[in-house]
């Protein structure tokens, strides 16, 4: 198997872009990548197009094979990968694994979802569609609901508060603000937006616990990396490769009520522990992650469950700062899906993307960890029942 490397990312603002087309948003994503990689009009073997939605929302399938024609990306192999909120992560694992295995050199893995075309409550239906269909989604249940029962359960065990959840809350939204992509651009505690501290806490019930401004918005967006043997990628690109040193995914019953314990994300474990098996690493190896905080409450138990911190303690490191800029381990400088945005297929390629900028140094002060070399991140599935961990390493001049 080769060693691949990311030559190239690419990245649109998230948000609500009304004037344009699932499509539009697809191509802009991938030829920023593609020119990045210094491709430019250069033709790759495949394309892999991370999707969940055009069906349902844009009445649209065959994505992949509409993009290759759009890019005049022709005869490429082109395919649509859809995995629900893990779509993006299971499209570039699909392309890893076409490119170690010698079938491809060079591969264009492109996530994006326009998912503000229709109401909010329209959004959260299709997101249910996720539930299971006889056991769940005909009794209204949805993602928000499920997280809430989540957030309580791991509150009466871990011990987790609400004052642990408002740090993940004001660390995600402040980063977003410094983000140029991010979907959410106001910072809770800058001063005039509210009168109080207890205005932030206190913002409308959600799902009980979780309040209005511990959930992701709904966004439109894409992201899109391009990879190619570690070997080629040297001899392509001028800027640092950015090796995919390890990765892992797992799978969970798809009922939470089936789970001998619910608050036990054992497929995040699981992921995590294939990835760091396969890069060689353990989590204190790791400078900066992006993990999937659809709901405030799992940036922290997804931080204890891959083992940055013991359970029980992410909500206190949150609080203590040790996962902000300059703390023990930097999370969500990107915001996260809280202020980046989350539109579901291109979310995965999106965390991808902030680490590989990470670990090129090619952000602003602001955001940058400094000499950051290894970087994480964690694609969250359903509710947990199908994950995906990539572990990447700057590769040394």
């Amino acid at each position: 198997m080769r060693d691949v490397a990311i030559i190239g990312v690419g990245m649109i603002p998230f948000g609500r872009r009304d004037e344009d087309t699932l499509m539009d948003l697809l191509a802009w994503a991938s030829l920023k990548a593609l020119d990045d990689a210094g491709l430019g009009d250069k033709s790759v073997d495949a394309v892999y197009v991370a999707n969940m939605g055009g069906g349902m929302i844009q009445r649209q399938t065959a994505i992949a094979s509409s993009l290759v024609d759009r890019l005049s990306l022709l005869p490429a192999a082109a395919e649509t990968i859809e995995n629900g909120p893990a779509s993006g992560a299971s499209a570039l694992k699909n392309g890893l694994l076409a490119v170690a295995s010698g079938y491809y050199d060079t591969v264009l893995v492109v996530g994006g979802e326009k998912m503000r075309e229709v109401t909010g409550w329209r959004a959260t239906d299709f997101v249910a569609t996720m539930t299971h269909p006889q056991a769940e989604y005909p009794y209204g249940i949805t993602l928000p609901g499920m997280a809430g029962m989540f957030t309580r359960l791991y509150m009466e065990k871990y011990g987790v508060t609400r004052e642990m959840l408002l740090a993940i809350s004001l660390k995600n939204q402040e980063m977003g603000t410094l983000n140029p992509y991010a979907h959410v651009e106001m910072a809770l505690d800058r001063a005039g937006i509210f009168d109080s501290r207890d205005a932030i806490v206190n913002n409308p019930t959600s799902a009980d616990p979780l309040h209005l401004y511990d959930l992701c918005p709904v966004s439109d967006g894409a992201a899109a990396v391009v990879i190619c043997p570690l070997d080629m990628a040297k001899k392509l690109t001028s800027k640092p490769p950015v090796l995919i040193a390890g990765f892992g995914q797992a799978t969970d019953t798809h009922t939470l009520q089936e789970r001998e314990d619910p608050t036990d994300l054992k497929a995040v474990t699981l992921a995590a522990q294939q990835a760091f098996e396969r890069a060689k690493m353990k989590p204190s190896d790791i400078h900066v992650a992006e993990l999937h905080d659809a709901f405030t409450i799992l940036e922290i138990a997804e931080s204890e469950h891959i083992g940055f911190f013991p359970k029980g303690q992410g909500g206190k490191a949150a609080v203590e700062g040790k996962t902000r800029l300059g703390g023990q381990l930097p999370i969500n400088l990107s915001g996260g899906l809280k202020a980046r945005g989350h539109p579901v297929g291109a979310t995965g390629v999106a965390q991808v993307v902030d680490i590989v900028w990470q670990l090129r140094h090619e952000l602003p002060k602001t955001r940058q960890v400094k000499n950051a070399q290894n970087g994480l991140t964690i694609n969250f599935g359903g509710f947990g029942n199908n994950v995906l961990c990539f572990i990447l390493r700057r590769v040394q001049d």
